[in-house]
Formats: C-alpha cells, structure tokens, sequence
C-alpha cells in the first residue's frame, strides 16, 4: 500500500505538468500564428516517440526495477521543459517548429517511461487480480486524468501569469521535488525480474494483450481525432476566449477521471475477473461509437448553436469513453503476466500511443479537410474498429503466446 501510495503522488505531479505543457504549447504557438496543421505536427513526435518509449520503457523496467525506470522517466521530462524553455521569438519557423518538435519527442519519451513503469507498479502491489485490482486500476487512473485536467487549466494560468519560459522553469522545479521523493522513498529494485532476452520473446504477448492493443489504438486515435486540434481550434473560431477553451478541456478531463474511478461501481463483477468484464467492454464499445455518429450527423441537419452541442455531446462521449478506458485499463492487467507484468504494460502502452499518434496526425488533417463534422466522423469509424476487436477478446485468461 505504502508503495502504490508513493508511484500514484509521484505520477499525479508528472501527470499535473503534462496537462499543463499541453495547453502551454498549444496555446502559445496558436497566438504566434501556427496553422492547425502545424500545431498538430508540433504533436506528433510526442505521441509517436511513445511506441518506442513504452516497448522500450517495459523491458528496462523488467530489467533494472520499477522504481529506477520511474525515476528516469522523471528526469527526461525535467530536461524536456528545459529545452523548451530555450525557444525564442526571434528564431524563425522552420527552427521554431524543428526544436518544438524534438524537445517535445523528448517529453513524449518521458510520459511514457513514467506511465508504463507506473501502472505496471499495480500489478505488483494489488493483492489479487479482480476485486481489489479492478479498484485500484480505476482509482490510479482516474485520479490520473483529473489530474491532467487541472493541468490543463494550470497551463493557461501559468502562461497568462509567468509566461511560457517562467512556466516552463517553475514546473521544472516542481519535478525536481518530485523526482528526490521517488528516489529516496521507493526501493530501487522493485518489480525486477528476468527480461526478455530477444525480440520474438518481447513480443510474444497473449491473445488478450494483443487484441487489448489493437483495440488500445482505435479508441484512443478516436478520442484524439477530435481532442487535440479539431475542438480547441473549433472552439474557438465559434467565438470562445482562450481561458474559456482550456477550462471546458480542463473540466472534460477532470470528469472524464472522475468516471474512470467510479467505473467498478458502474460494471458487474465476476469471480474470475473476465466473465462480466469483456462483455461489458464489448457493450461500452458500441454505447461509445454511435456518440461521435449522431453528433455528426445533427451538425449536418444544421442543429443550431454547434459551439454549444458539440461540447455537450462530447461530454456524453466522455462519460462512455472513461468507462472503456477504465475496463481496458483493467483487463490489460488482468490478462498479464505477473513476473514481466511491465513488458505486457509496455506493449500495451505502445499501441495506445500509436492511437494516439495517428488520431493527433488526422485531427489536424480532418479539420482542416471537413472541420469539426470530419473529426467526428473519423471518430466514430475508430470506434467501430474498437468494437469489432473487442468481440474477439478473450473471457478467460490465456497462457503468453497462446493464439
């Protein structure tokens, strides 16, 4: 408990800075006039340099503990802030984009080094692998998501208030401390085990993981095909302030985690953890891609007022989405591995930022293509990818490698 305590504070501080650099980077370089395509490819290495970071991150931390990948994810995004921080208003775009681009792959390497060393620390200390797990996953990662959302908020305050180099140093710092807890209060070796020893057997995954991933891919691109480019930059076109933009991101997000914590209570139970839990994954799946597809299509019945429609359906989109988030979130690691519970979280991880990647890539593509109507489309698609993986899942757990 004392452990598990220590990883979920360590990654809520990670968590309350990358909301906040988010905003930060999205809303600095809108008003320096970057198109939204361009704002999207600012993006783009932070999300695709997760694929790399989370196969990668899960073998270290197999490899060399829990704790120290946990403290080196800390310390590269440390080096990431401060590296945007070196950005100046006289260097001209192509500069300006190419060291934007880089210090945030740099940044997308951190979170995911953190977020895999993080939720694999769960596996270890849950004390079974239903009741008290399912509780666990849910809590760590809603809180998780609340917490990015005041990070979202924390990054407009900031950049109103200290502007985007003194933000950038302040959060550095405040990393800084959280880094020295982790090192001093986590012992360094936890969650070490045998490592994979080649590429095969790193990628020999069960059948539950390897479906839990392809089905990772499409519902996270299906959130991101909107979230990223296409709502901040819809919002406000329709005439919303920049504050007003990151607080309705900051509150979504915040709900959003809220509803990943409660979701044990919204989800029947079974004794072996899987029985009741895929079905209702395979239920929240289609709940959650006709959302996007009827908001769709009442924008292109000329629904009036959009600016305010399309974020009250994206609010019902929320609610369902947290709820699959948090039954994937659980399944993952109910089908994994005890003793490379890391390596399984890892690869897992991974296709949740190749979703991510390509949801970013086409919300600013789409928008600029079809505007919001066209991200929502692209969204409800991904989503009924989702549901078809999820029809295949598993409902009892399998051995590594088994098809």
């Amino acid at each position: 408990m004392r452990n598990y305590g220590i990883v979920t504070a360590a990654y809520w501080g990670f968590t309350l800075t990358d909301g906040a650099l988010r905003m930060l980077v999205l809303l600095h370089f809108f008003r320096l006039g970057f198109s939204p395509f361009t704002l999207a490819f600012l993006f783009l290495l932070y999300e695709a340099a997760g694929v790399v970071a989370n196969l990668i991150g899960g073998w270290l931390a197999t490899r060399f503990g829990i704790a120290r990948m946990l403290a080196v994810g800390l310390a590269t995004q440390i080096l990431g802030f401060l590296l945007l921080s070196a950005v100046s208003p006289d260097w001209g775009m192509a500069l300006s984009v190419a060291w934007v681009v880089l210090a945030q792959g740099l940044c997308g390497v951190a979170k995911d080094l953190t977020k895999t060393a993080s939720k694999s620390a769960i596996k270890l200390t849950a004390p079974d692998a239903s009741g008290t797990l399912f509780k666990w996953v849910a809590f760590f990662t809603g809180s998780k998501n609340a917490m990015k959302g005041l990070g979202f908020f924390l990054g407009g305050l900031l950049l109103e208030a200290l502007g985007f180099q003194g933000a950038l140093w302040l959060m550095a710092a405040l990393l800084g401390a959280v880094l020295a807890g982790v090192v001093l209060a986590l012992p360094p070796l936890m969650g070490k085990a045998r490592a994979s020893k080649s590429a095969r057997e790193l990628f020999a995954r069960n059948r539950g993981v390897n479906l839990l991933a392809a089905a990772r891919v499409f519902l996270f691109g299906a959130r991101d095909v909107w979230f990223v480019v296409g709502l901040p930059v819809f919002l406000y076109a329709a005439g919303w302030s920049f504050a007003m933009v990151g607080g309705f991101l900051a509150l979504w997000t915040i709900g959003y985690g809220v509803i990943q914590a409660a979701t044990p209570a919204l989800v029947r139970r079974s004794a072996d953890g899987l029985s009741a839990e895929v079905p209702a994954a395979r239920a929240w799946s289609l709940a959650l891609a006709l959302i996007p597809a009827g908001l769709a299509l009442l924008l292109a019945g000329g629904a009036p007022r959009p600016d305010l429609l399309v974020p009250a359906g994206l609010c019902l989109f929320g609610l369902a989405f947290a709820v699959n988030s948090s039954l994937h979130s659980y399944l993952v690691l109910a089908y994994a591995g005890s003793e490379k519970a890391a390596e399984d979280v890892g690869f897992y991880y991974a296709a949740n930022a190749l979703g991510r990647f390509g949801g970013t890539l086409l919300s600013g593509l789409l928008y600029g293509w079809g505007g919001i109507s066209a991200c929502l489309i692209g969204s409800s698609l991904m989503l009924a990818a989702c549901w078809l993986v999820t029809l295949l899942l598993p409902t009892r757990a399998l051995a590594p490698g088994a098809a």
